[in-house]
Parts: C-alpha cells; sequence; structure tokens
C-alpha cells in the first residue's frame, strides 16, 4: 500500500545536513535518523529509545541490529512489494550487516529513494540497479504506533 505521507514527510527533510545520531530536520540526521524523524512526525514518540551506536553499526560482531529493530516496530514486506513509503534497508556490500535505511519515493522506471548519506545530507537519489542489489529488507510503516 502506497504511503504518499510518508514521502511527503521524508521530502521535508532533504537538505538536512549529515550529523552522526542526530535526529532533527534542517540540523542534522543520519539515516536512522531520517527515519525516526519521519516516525515522530506521523505516529508519534518512537516505539524505543535508540542507545548510542558508532559509524559502523555493530559490524565487527555481525550484529544484524536494525533487522532487529525492523522486524519489531515495522512490517516486513516481500521484496518485489514495491510501494511508495517503504523502509529500505540496505547491506552496503555483500556479507556485511544491514546498516543503512531509506525510505522509497517513487516506483518504476524512475524509482527513487531519500535517504541521509555520509557527505551529502538528506537526498532523494535513483532506486539504480546496485542500490536494488543491496537491499536486505523492505518494511512498511504502520499507520499507528506499534
Amino acid at each position: 500500500m502506497a504511503r504518499p505521507e510518508v514521502v511527503t514527510a521524508a521530502r521535508g527533510w532533504i537538505g538536512t545536513p549529515y550529523v552522526h545520531q542526530a535526529s532533527v530536520r534542517g540540523a542534522g540526521c543520519d539515516c536512522l535518523g531520517l527515519l525516526r524523524g519521519v516516525w515522530r512526525e506521523l505516529i508519534g514518540p518512537e516505539p524505543e529509545v535508540v542507545p548510542p551506536y558508532t559509524m559502523d553499526w555493530s559490524e565487527p560482531q555481525g550484529d544484524e541490529a536494525l533487522l532487529r529493530v525492523g522486524l519489531r516496530h515495522l512490517h516486513r514486506k516481500p521484496a518485489g512489494d514495491e510501494a511508495p513509503g517503504d523502509v529500505l534497508l540496505f547491506r552496503m556490500r555483500e556479507g556485511a550487516v544491514a546498516k543503512h535505511l531509506g525510505l522509497q519515493a517513487r516506483t518504476g522506471a524512475a524509482a527513487s529513494f531519500i535517504h541521509a548519506y555520509t557527505g551529502h545530507g538528506v537526498i532523494e537519489s535513483p532506486l539504480s540497479l546496485p542500490w536494488r542489489r543491496r537491499i536486505a529488507a523492505r518494511f512498511a510503516i504502520p499507520t499507528e504506533k506499534t
């Protein structure tokens, strides 16, 4: 199911600088901070406190922390069931833990996603084949607090 309100909220963050562990529209956020901000805007208080985390996202331990949190608070979707507003979880390289998030903005030939990217801030990027190959999971944001 398409969630245009998720896309609208995420686009409101475009131009926000990248700041590790932050989640303040216009001031700074990272990829998780973007999702947290959209959640607060559409659903309300965050479902759990986010502990401090390092840039490596528990990679040395092989811990799928973001995937576990996604399974707790989001609705997992089949890979081919694309819709605007979906949360995308990426593995930045094969065999690594999933540690990057984005929100699908458009589907089809001009598919795109919104994400906070180191060195760029919050941007909308084409969901190109190299990005598609990195998708580890697809989720829908609940319509109300879980």
